[in-house]
């Protein structure tokens, strides 16, 4: 079984993703920018949170153009997982492969601190046995998911919403909402449930010691889907 996770200029959460990997028995690899031949041998392809080439022009941009991403849409098609974790999401979504756009939060601000997401009704392997509330960090300046009305329509009509942010009892509220999401929306998949892109981060919640475990049953069921 071979995962995996891309390691960009600027790029900070790839060890995280490896350490709830190996707890799992199973050692992630790192993928340059270069590397985009490595693909080919991969099981699955996680894209790590942080900030690629210092978010200049706009968070993930630089990244989709990077030769690795020119491989991405490739192995999308090719019925792989790709699991995008906030500035993964991002680059997701420049590259087209997921839709709508992440931009700056209505605060202006950088946003750090622990959230509650819902679990919506989507059928990607990736989501399946998840609590229906979990409990997750975020770490980010613009993660405020927008998309035109008609493709936020597309989204709820196809059941490609994966997370909304949520109060602790799983209500979705505007005070629950930290940055201003478009109907409070955490994540999305693709059409096909084999690609998942969210802004809170499921690595850092995959310990005890870190203050929850809701994130790590996504690489428990990214996992299984390989094996499969």
């Amino acid at each position: 079984m071979r995962i995996g996770i891309t390691k960009f200029p600027g790029t900070n959460n790839e060890q995280d993703v490896v350490r709830a990997l190996r707890s799992l028995n199973v050692d992630g690899e790192l993928v340059l920018p270069w590397e985009r031949t490595k693909l080919e041998n991969l099981d699955a392809l996680v894209l790590a949170g942080g900030f690629s080439y210092g978010d200049y022009l706009r968070p993930g941009v630089i990244a989709a153009q990077s030769p690795v991403a020119e491989n991405l849409i490739d192995f999308e098609n090719s019925g792989k997982f790709i699991i995008g974790i906030c500035n993964g999401f991002q680059i997701l979504c420049e590259t087209n492969i997921l839709p709508g756009v992440l931009t700056t939060n209505l605060s202006t601000k950088f946003i750090c601190k622990w959230v509650n997401v819902k679990v919506e009704d989507n059928e990607s392997p990736l989501l399946q046995g998840l609590d229906k509330t979990l409990k997750v960090p975020i770490a980010h300046y613009e993660g405020r998911y927008f998309d035109k009305s008609i493709g936020i329509k597309e989204l709820n009509d196809t059941n490609s919403v994966a997370f909304r942010y949520c109060t602790e009892d799983g209500e979705i509220t505007h005070e629950s909402n930290p940055n201003g999401s478009l109907e409070n929306i955490a994540g999305v998949t693709n059409s096909k449930g084999n690609v998942l892109g969210l802004m809170p981060h499921p690595e850092r919640a995959s310990f005890d010691y870190l203050g929850s475990v809701s994130g790590r049953k996504i690489f428990v069921n990214l996992i299984e889907e390989i094996k499969c």
